[in-house]
């Protein structure tokens, strides 16, 4: 048998069932280490049959303790379905980050503008410059917007391995709050240099495309939970996959998207219990060999 599982040590009192936490460096504000993506699932229209189950996703999302959700106005309808389904309840406790995806200052600001107005809250709490478009730009209207107190927390976002050397070069000269990235145990890159320099500039990292579009799940097709998955509390792929992401200290968020409350559930079970440790997180990426 492996090596017993590092515990969840940043988990909230409240026992077996509460969510871990991370700290924003920047701050020391506390957020669950998993959060709910809104790419793909909450690209709907104003069907009250298409938004049924979103809003199942978020009761649940925010009964558990959830409360950070990543969406942007490059998801279509992503924002304004968000906003449409979030209750004054789920505003108090909800950690809403979105993104500026346009290039020149007029447009940013307007894109913000209405980012804020669909999602209906005068302030966001975190604004990401997407993909890295028109980055100074963006930046120099981002930090404006933290001085007024329109946002709380500003970063920058990409998605593909290779784009990690310009999310490094940018987070090695600009003062951040967060960085959101693509990492996996099938696409570990980040390792090498990303999370550690985020670690070293404090920097939240939230990152995105944990389950590579499904190609995890594809690799463990038929094959059964290995044994010591019990001695990280893990009763699903899924949820050894996320906890191999969660093991990483400098991780602050994951942002699987779902549309699915069965899908959510589990996905919270990551983010819960014992975390693996470098020998079963070793092991974890042999599995997917």
């Amino acid at each position: 048998m492996l090596a017993a599982a590092v515990s969840g040590r940043e988990s909230a009192a409240g026992g077996k069932d509460a969510l871990i936490r991370r700290k924003i460096p920047s701050t020391g504000e506390e957020i669950p280490v998993l959060g709910l993506g809104t790419s793909g699932p909450f690209e709907v229209g104003e069907s009250a049959a298409a938004r049924a189950p979103l809003k199942e996703v978020l009761d649940a999302f925010f009964a558990a303790g959830g409360r950070l959700i990543d969406t942007s106005p490059m998801y279509s309808t992503a924002e304004r379905v968000l906003g449409d389904l979030l209750t004054a309840a789920m505003h108090q406790q909800a950690f809403l980050a979105t993104k500026v995806w346009t290039r020149g200052e007029r447009p940013g600001i307007e894109q913000m503008t209405h980012s804020a107005q669909l999602l209906k809250t005068p302030r966001l709490d975190l604004i990401q410059v997407h993909n890295l478009l028109d980055l100074d730009t963006q930046l120099r209207t981002l930090r404006q917007w933290k001085e007024e107190g329109r946002v709380r927390y500003i970063g920058i976002t990409h998605y593909t391995v290779s784009s990690h050397g310009d999310l490094a070069r940018v987070l090695s000269r600009e003062k951040l709050d967060f960085v959101q990235l693509n990492y996996s145990p099938l696409t570990r890159d980040a390792e090498k240099r990303l999370l550690p320099l985020a670690a070293e500039r404090g920097v939240a990292v939230l990152v995105n495309r944990p389950f590579e579009d499904g190609a995890l799940f594809e690799r463990v097709k038929g094959k059964a939970l290995p044994p010591w998955a019990v001695d990280i509390d893990a009763t699903s792929w899924g949820q050894v996959f996320l906890k191999f992401i969660a093991g990483h200290p400098a991780v602050t968020c994951i942002i699987p998207a779902t549309g699915k409350v069965g899908h959510l559930q589990d996905n919270l079970g990551g983010a819960r219990g014992r975390l693996p440790n470098a020998q079963q997180r070793e092991e974890i990426v042999k599995l997917l060999a």
